[in-house]
């Protein structure tokens, strides 16, 4: 396991902080801590492996080790890939605090048959909690909806819309922009929207080892569609920071949404940043 860059304060922000409404922490990549005012803490795709070099690198700190994590009422994965379920870095969390792990099947497979979370980490198969398009549950006084997106690099995508009495978040996995965002932004008055972000790269393909030209996350057209069909008071961008060949320059994104009504504002993060809603 790696071993945290920044030692334990950031458990510590999330466990001790006393929010007005809704703090949000982003741990890099598309992991965020989500901790409303009375206590309730959701940890969405928390990733701190390192990926797999040379294919993929990471290029940001380790923020955290998941066993300082004391405080979390549900673990959520958006999709299987390793950098949305991964066990070194979601196992300890649900072994240290008996969370829940809400995810789609295959997610659950991943984490359940593939890295046998159960066997390696003291995770009961009673935490494994399957949810599909359409499900709807309470987490302490947040309520999770699950929805669709599109990622068409995922065999199993969804996002989460997280209400609270404060506002609403929308946590859109790696999605690029979706038919059935315009259908979301009727149903739910989203505050504050996470859109995947990224550019262009050449990097090794998965099973050659080859240069390849890859695309993973929206560019700047892609990301400031799917936040103007959101309806979007807020955008922050994530994943920009992530892997070396596809970052990207978030500050970019003001020429862009300058010219649309939607997203009112744009909020660039930075790994450890924290946002209020």
């Amino acid at each position: 396991m790696t071993r945290s860059d920044w030692g334990d304060w950031l458990p510590k922000a999330v466990a001790n902080a006393e929010p007005d409404t809704v703090s949000l922490w982003y741990v890099g990549c598309n992991g965020f801590a989500i901790k409303g005012r009375d206590g309730t803490v959701l940890w969405i795709d928390p990733y701190v492996g390192t990926g797999d070099p040379p294919r993929t690198i990471r290029m940001i700190p380790v923020p955290f080790d998941p066993a300082d994590v004391g405080v979390a009422d549900a673990v959520l994965a958006t999709h299987e890939h390793t950098d949305h379920v991964h066990g070194p870095s979601q196992a300890p969390i649900l072994a240290s605090t008996d969370a829940p792990f809400i995810a789609p099947d295959d997610s659950i497979a991943v984490a359940r048959e593939d890295e046998q979370w159960t066997d390696r980490w003291d995770v009961d198969a009673d935490q494994f909690v399957p949810v599909s398009v359409g499900d709807a549950r309470a987490i302490g006084e947040f309520t999770i909806h699950v929805v669709e997106t599109h990622d068409p690099d995922a065999t199993q995508p969804v996002g989460y819309v997280i209400e609270h009495d404060t506002g609403t978040i929308f946590h859109a996995g790696d999605s690029k922009p979706a038919a059935t965002f315009n259908d979301l932004a009727e149903a739910f008055d989203i505050d504050v929207g996470i859109l995947a972000f990224g550019s262009t790269g050449t990097i090794p393909d998965k099973m050659t080892g080859e240069p390849t030209r890859t695309t993973w996350y929206s560019d700047e057209t892609q990301i400031v569609e799917a936040a103007a069909d959101l309806g979007l008071d807020r955008l922050v961008p994530t994943h920009w920071d992530m892997w070396k060949g596809l970052t990207a320059d978030p500050t970019a994104l003001h020429d862009h949404v300058r010219s649309f009504d939607r997203p009112e504002r744009l909020d660039i993060v930075e790994i450890g940043d924290r946002i209020e809603l």
